[in-house]
């Protein structure tokens, strides 16, 4: 089941952020200029209540008096209030261009460490072992790419210049409603604690859920995923029900933690705007209070309704920046992790190159085993001719395809030694080695691409005719000229190709390598029988002059090959023609009369 889900609580907050700030260094000149500028807007926002105060008393000393039951005209001094609005102007002003510029900066700066995130995982995942992936699945390589890199980036994005405007912002109007009235200051700090208190308490009690449901949220990815991909095998057994009942209750169990997240998360925003109204009636009924005995004007009485806003707004941007970095911090340990990961040897010293190769190649006293406590090749020996077909048979676990994951060097010896043309392939780089095989696998990969880029897959300077002769000679040409755009069909568009013909086109794109080694693992386990016959006259066609290795279940397929080595628990223990081993009627003649003793 694959894993689509974030990263949920880091074992180590603080290293994991040093570790995400170190990896960002590069950025941190961007980052401080984004904050300072973000932070200037900030103390611009909360300048303004005062202005706006200001602005209130000069227009309340203007209004009408009522001397002895008659209403006095007073003269509203507009120089006053147009000083005080130009002020308002150029402090919101200033606050927004400043906050624009801030969020514009920090934006960019996140895309492009997500950028290097994905790019150096990315180049992470071709310098790591493919021991690495025998016990990581490739879904959790793939939630680090997207959940977790996205994790980090909004991170960035949102809440880390958030998290510091937010701070200043509350620690401006503090100081600010303390320098205007202690009285107040302390009312609108009361009124608002209770509020503090319970958001607290429902950010301790939603977390687990949220958990729960980004736990969920990954299970039933994967349980549909399973489900869809093996959809023909879930009908064939009658298994909808079973699979629609535990469709069901994990469903089921998703829908109580996702209300229970939502719904408490919810009530975040509903507590917050009451606390800011009871804020609002208490600054209110003690500003009144102080008004008629003359100890503040009606214009501080407005300005600290705002500075209420101001105060309790940063309280939850704080506490989401904080469950963000949380997040953050977790994301950053996988990621990190997955870079920590042990990389294959570096062959940047190696200048030693395969060119011109003939083919010879020879295996000495091969030991390995995926397991160094469990050997599967134990002793493996053979010396192979520049352009021999050799057949390796044996029963399932006998270690075939790991003789030539060995070869590929895919993975690494314990012991021994592989020489092509008499160089040892650990002399030489991976990239170099490779580029003298050609492989057809069991499993036909192709891309979605047209059906000509998946021939030409890795291959430069090919022609049109070449790459025609090479389906001509895997018996799909016709086929393809059949199809809407020909070799330019898109595959999955307009173009749906069974299992043999996938594999016919991978056949197609190994001709095109045109390499001195080929390598056949099963190539024709997903065709029919006359296909078969069809593909292996190709095939000989393909191995003349070539050194091949093919892996084959199917003896039919492999009568006419130079020298057939039989497996059996990672050692050779029979060699020789299809004839001969016939002959000798031991472990081979026993696998071959399996499959075609008559019932």
């Amino acid at each position: 089941m694959s894993e689509n889900k974030q990263a949920e609580k880091a074992k180590d907050f603080p290293a994991s952020l040093k570790k995400l700030l170190r990896y960002s260094r590069a950025y941190h000149p961007a980052i401080a200029v984004s904050l300072l500028v973000a932070v200037a807007g900030t103390v611009f926002q909360f300048m303004g209540p005062a202005r706006l105060g200001g602005m209130t008393d000069a227009i309340a000393k203007g209004l009408p008096d009522i001397i002895n039951g008659q209403p006095v005209s007073g003269a509203i001094d507009m120089a006053e209030v147009r000083r005080f609005a130009l002020q308002l102007v150029f402090y919101y002003s200033a606050a927004t261009i400043l906050i624009f510029a801030g969020s514009y900066v920090m934006a960019t700066v996140s895309a492009r460490i997500s950028k290097n995130l994905r790019t150096d995982v990315s180049g992470k995942i071709n310098k790591i072992p493919l021991s690495y992936f025998d016990h990581t699945s490739h879904g959790d390589v793939i939630s680090r790419v997207i959940n977790d890199v996205d994790a980090i980036g909004q991170t960035f994005n949102q809440n880390l210049d958030g998290l510091a405007k937010a701070v200043i912002l509350l620690i401006g109007s503090l100081v600010m409603m303390f320098s205007t009235n202690w009285l107040m200051a302390l009312t609108a700090i009361g009124s608002s604690f209770a509020g503090v208190i319970f958001m607290i308490l429902i950010m301790s009690k939603s977390q687990k859920h949220f958990v729960a449901q980004q736990q969920g949220l990954g299970d039933i990815n994967g349980y549909i995923e399973e489900v869809y991909t093996g959809h023909s095998i879930v009908k064939a057994y009658n298994g909808v029900k079973e699979a629609r009942k535990t469709f069901e209750k994990m469903n089921g169990a998703l829908f109580e933690s996702g209300w229970k997240a939502q719904f408490l998360s919810g009530l975040m925003m509903p507590l917050m705007q009451f606390t800011g109204s009871f804020g609002y009636v208490a600054v209110c009924v003690i500003g009144a209070a102080l008004a008629m005995n003359d100890v503040i004007s009606f214009g501080v009485i407005v300005a600290f309704m705002i500075y209420v806003r101001l105060f309790t707004q940063p309280l939850t941007q704080m506490a989401q920046s904080a469950q963000s970095l949380q997040l953050a911090a977790a994301a950053s340990e996988r990621v990190f992790a997955f870079f920590e990961e042990e990389e294959l040897a570096d062959e940047s010293h190696i200048d030693q190159k395969l060119s011109h190769v003939e083919g010879n190649v020879e295996f000495k006293n091969v030991r390995f085993g995926y397991d160094k406590e469990k050997a599967i090749i134990k002793d493996f020996s053979a010396a192979i001719r520049a352009g021999q077909k050799i057949a390796i048979v044996g029963p399932t676990g006998a270690g075939k395809t790991t003789i030539v994951n060995l070869l590929m060097r895919f993975y690494e010896l314990d012991q021994g030694e592989i020489c092509i043309d008499g160089v040892p392939i650990h002399q030489i780089t991976r990239e170099n080695l490779h580029d003298q095989f050609c492989m057809v696998l069991q499993d036909s990969w192709l891309f979605e691409g047209s059906i000509k880029e998946n021939i030409l897959y890795g291959k430069q300077g090919v022609s049109d005719e070449e790459v025609e002769a090479a389906c001509r000679t895997a018996g799909i040409h016709q086929f393809i000229r059949a199809l809407p755009q020909g070799y330019d069909t898109v595959l999955g568009e307009n173009a749906n190709l069974s299992a043999g013909q996938k594999q016919l086109l991978t056949i197609a794109r190994a001709m095109i390598q045109n390499a001195a080694l080929l390598i056949l693992d099963e190539a024709t386990s997903s065709v029919d029988t006359r296909t078969e016959r069809r593909v292996q006259a190709a095939m000989d066609k393909l191995t003349e002059g070539r050194t091949s290795f093919v892996i084959a279940h199917r003896l039919s397929t492999i009568q006419n090959a130079d020298l057939i080595l039989v497996l059996r628990e990672g050692d050779i223990v029979e060699s020789g023609s299809h004839a001969d081993l016939l002959g000798k009627d031991g472990f081979y003649a026993e696998l071959y009369k399996s499959q075609f003793e008559q019932v």
